[in-house]
């Protein structure tokens, strides 16, 4: 998953995560969120921004690791 983190949302929020196309995604600038709330963003993106839906592409599952390692900055 930490793989698919710095490849494909690094696309847009850079390789390091500290912003791009997209806005910061460190567990600082997350730090508003709810691992919910952030995984609900992940699965369904951001509706009138670069932001993608990747419900296609993965489970709430994986998605919930995600958010996790985003707003904790690490895996379990």
């Amino acid at each position: 998953m930490i793989r698919l983190v710095h490849q494909d949302c690094g696309s847009c929020h850079g390789l390091t995560l500290k912003g791009g196309l997209g806005p910061d995604i460190r567990p600082d600038a997350l730090s508003h969120y709810d691992v919910e709330t952030l995984s609900e963003v992940v699965l369904d993106g951001i509706q009138g921004t670069a932001m993608p839906p990747w419900r296609p592409l993965m489970s709430e599952a994986e998605a919930k690791e995600i958010a996790e390692y985003l707003l904790q900055g690490e895996l379990k």
